[in-house]
């Protein structure tokens, strides 16, 4: 089911990743589950998707990238 606003991602995603790497997970993940009609998939290609513009640091907490605007 696609998530219509932030406040609807699950808590893993609230909880940890930064406002704009939510809007990219949420984005992916819509756009994914659309396309594969399967959640697991989408999950997948929208944290690929985070995973693509940020990175955890040495304290576990997600930053942008170096060189990423």
């Amino acid at each position: 089911m696609p998530y219509e606003k932030l406040e609807d991602l699950p808590d893993r995603v609230k909880d940890n990743l930064p406002h704009h790497a939510q809007e990219i997970f949420q984005e992916a993940f819509n756009s994914a589950e659309e396309q594969y009609d399967q959640e697991d998939t989408a999950f997948k290609v929208a944290w690929s998707a985070v995973e693509n513009e940020y990175t955890k640091n040495d304290d576990g907490d997600w930053v942008k990238r170096e060189g990423e605007d």
